[in-house]
């Protein structure tokens, strides 16, 4: 695929090859090392409007980050236009350069609630939304799907609603919401979204490697792609998809992941999140299995490096 920097605004990105917000995994270490492998951009863990309007304490973890994340991008999830506007302008996402509104979201607790992928059920609330979290005077962005069901897809339509309220990128993950994270991308809905705006359009979803990333950049004609789980078991795909060189094994990524974790979050934190990035790098591998209730049995950190180095030095 042909790898391009995208403009948001004032904001350069260095490629057109996006991480996606993942529940429980893009937090500030994954995506520095998302970074570091070549993506031009990383979202945070979605983050719910009401809950930051009350400050609640997770969901304010979610925000963490520092001066040295090349680009500060945070997911917002929300359906109440006043209170997304209030949170876009407010001091808790003064240090977030990109504002990401999850449109997107087929969860059935979060689809009932009016927010998610609800949104494009109502093109006029999901507008004012858009309109006030350009308030901020930051790029917005905005995650949707192609539709609801699929037997009844409108991204195009849903896709020039979104660049009349401001939007300045889109990114679409190619399937509807009753088709969950399964089934093949509608390649041609992603296809027409493209041809109806001039923004930026991003496609997502069904990305496993970089064949996969090729042929949706060529049945889409889309500007850049956006990976999500693969880019956990294979955090290396970012640098075969860009041509950035990394020498570094799979085994010093977890240990430098596991070292920068440490040193921002609790250590109940890091353990959890070392033990589901190392079973995901753990797919695939043979003779891993054995290993699996071990890794989480450990109780310190210190434990779980001695584990994480015999997993992964026995299978490199």
């Amino acid at each position: 695929m042909e790898i391009k920097k995208i403009r948001l605004g004032g904001i350069l990105l260095s490629t057109n090859v996006l991480m996606a917000p993942l529940a429980g995994y893009t937090c500030y270490p994954f995506r520095m090392l998302a970074y570091e492998m070549g993506a031009g951009l990383c979202f945070t863990e979605m983050s719910g409007a009401n809950a930051l309007k009350y400050r609640d304490r997770a969901t304010r973890r979610l925000l963490f980050t520092t001066a040295e994340e090349p680009v500060r991008a945070v997911q917002l999830l929300g359906g109440t236009p006043a209170v997304m506007e209030r949170m876009a302008c407010g001091e808790l996402l003064a240090d977030f350069d990109i504002i990401d509104i999850n449109m997107g979201c087929p969860v059935p607790n979060v689809f009932k609630s009016g927010e998610g992928s609800a949104l494009m059920l109502d093109q006029k609330r999901a507008a004012a939304i858009i309109r006030g979290c350009k308030k901020s005077g930051k790029p917005v962005t905005v995650k949707c799907r192609t539709g609801i069901h699929e037997s009844n897809m409108f991204t195009a339509e849903f896709a020039r609603m979104c660049e009349d309220a401001g939007a300045d990128l889109l990114t679409i993950h190619g399937r509807s919401r009753n088709m969950m994270y399964d089934g093949t991308p509608c390649y041609r809905e992603i296809a027409h979204a493209k041809a109806a705006v001039s923004i930026p359009v991003i496609a997502n979803g069904g990305i496993y490697s970089a064949e996969d990333a090729e042929k949706m950049m060529e049945r889409t004609g889309a500007d850049g792609i956006m990976l999500a789980r693969y880019a956990l078991e294979n955090p290396f795909i970012f640098s075969e998809l860009t041509g950035k060189g990394c020498q570094k094994t799979l085994l010093q990524i977890l240990l430098e992941q596991m070292e920068l974790t440490g040193r921002y979050y609790e250590e109940t934190y890091t353990l959890a999140y070392i033990r589901k990035l190392a079973s995901y790098a753990m797919k695939k591998r043979r003779g891993t299995k054995r290993y699996k209730e071990r890794l989480f049995r450990c109780g310190s950190i210190e434990e779980l490096r001695e584990v994480v180095t015999l997993i992964f030095t026995q299978n490199p």
